[in-house]
């Protein structure tokens, strides 16, 4: 079982990211406006999804190359305009994440200070932030690549005993027949909801850009990553998702669907009421397992996502400058983290906003990667052999149809 765990790697990483704001905010508020009702809009976005994001590792695992360079062969307008995407919401992403991360930190150990005062006038919840930042920062200095592979990997196991240890006790103490009955939202605020839980369902697509730069990283640092170790190790990533979106889905629903309670939009309020709330349904005993699957969801998320988008930024910027920058990674990830805290330092009662802006961002510009990412995989760029066959291509078609679909449904809502 260790030689098997110790291949995987970058599917992991990719749960690891995905598995964060998307599961723990946005599943189990879904669950608790709508019961059970969005389990068809979770496993329809999760099925048309699955193409664009098994192309990142495929081509990787086939060509020694990332998506990006990949675009960049398909034309420099392809990376100009990623680039462009990737900059206007990489800040918004981070801090959506982050946010999260230190309202949780703070609900599970407390209020801090720095210097045994009010530092600057910082209050708990932003010193939280500025300590898990530093955490992240150091791991991946010092670590690299291959201890944040290690790291990913405790981590998504023990994310993934607790929330399914606190799902079978719900299960088993809920105290009415479970219903499955579905629904479609109506009205510009259910509407836009809906699209916000699909766009990082089970996370947005530029990921599968991450997963290539990864699988790459996992290449070089195992030597051996074939095409077909690459598909494996990410097919159990992400089913690993699927199921633990719908595990935070049914906690929302037989937590708190018909509770009476609205949630905050401010983190530390948002995190209490969480946690609080599924000790007092399933008892004080659920406040370890809450707590620990909560934070070990938005740390894995908000440390793979400060080590992926400065590496897929430097990349870009060598690309299209025709030039290395050896500095480029640590220039991006202190850019990074410098812009987090100035957005959260501004909106840090806003996180139900900035998820909001973050996620239906996401949505709203996945059609553009999924025809990209299925442009290049088809391409003379990719080996013949490991092209996708014609059901696939197929599903990547209706795909990329079910993504426009729901994206005009919105803006004409709007």
């Amino acid at each position: 079982m260790f030689n098997a765990l110790k291949k995987l790697g970058p599917g992991l990483l990719f749960a690891g990211a995905a598995i964060g704001v998307s599961h723990l905010v946005q599943s189990t508020r879904a669950g608790a406006d709508f019961g059970l009702g969005l389990l068809w809009a979770l496993l329809l976005v999760n099925i048309f999804k699955y193409p664009f994001f098994q192309f990142g590792p495929r081509y990787a695992a086939a060509t020694g190359e990332n998506l990006l360079q990949g675009y960049y062969k398909l034309g420099k307008g392809f990376l100009i305009i990623y680039f462009i995407i990737s900059l206007a919401t990489i800040f918004t992403i981070q801090t959506a994440v982050t946010i999260v991360t230190a309202g949780l930190a703070n609900s599970l150990f407390g209020d801090v200070t720095l210097f045994n005062g009010n530092f600057l006038g910082a209050t708990s919840i932003q010193i939280w932030t500025l300590v898990i930042l530093s955490v992240c920062l150091i791991f991946l200095f010092i670590g690299k690549y291959s201890t944040l592979d290690k790291f990913i990997k405790i981590i998504i196991v023990t994310l993934t005993i607790s929330t399914l240890v606190a799902v079978g006790f719900a299960i088993n103490g809920a105290s009415s027949i479970i219903s499955v009955a579905q629904v479609l939202p109506k009205g510009t605020g259910e509407i836009a909801f809906l699209i916000a839980f699909m766009g990082w369902m089970p996370a947005p697509l530029d990921i599968s850009i991450w997963h290539s730069i990864w699988a790459i990283e996992k290449k070089k640092d195992q030597g051996q990553y074939t095409p077909k170790s690459a598909l494996l190790d990410f097919n159990i990533g992400y089913i690993g998702t699927i199921i633990l979106g719908i595990a935070f889905l049914t906690l929302g629903y037989l937590v708190m669907y018909n509770s009476g309670e609205s949630f905050s939009n401010q983190a530390t309020s948002f995190s209490n009421q969480l946690i609080d709330l599924y000790s007092k349904t399933l008892g004080n005993w659920a406040y370890i397992f809450i707590g620990i699957a909560a934070l070990t969801t938005m740390f894995s998320t908000t440390i793979t996502t400060l080590d992926a988008s400065p590496r897929a930024m430097n990349t870009s910027l060598q690309l299209l400058l025709k030039k290395e920058f050896p500095k480029g990674y640590l220039f991006w990830i202190l850019t990074l983290t410098i812009g987090t805290l100035v957005i959260f330092f501004a909106l840090a009662s806003e996180m139900g906003l900035l998820i909001k802006i973050a996620t239906i961002l996401s949505f709203i510009t996945a059609p553009f990667y999924a025809i990209i990412n299925l442009k290049l995989i088809t391409s003379k760029h990719t080996p013949k052999e490991w092209q996708p066959r014609l059901g696939l291509q197929i599903l990547s078609w209706i795909g990329v149809l079910f993504l426009f679909g729901f994206s005009a449904w919105y803006l004409v809502t709007l």
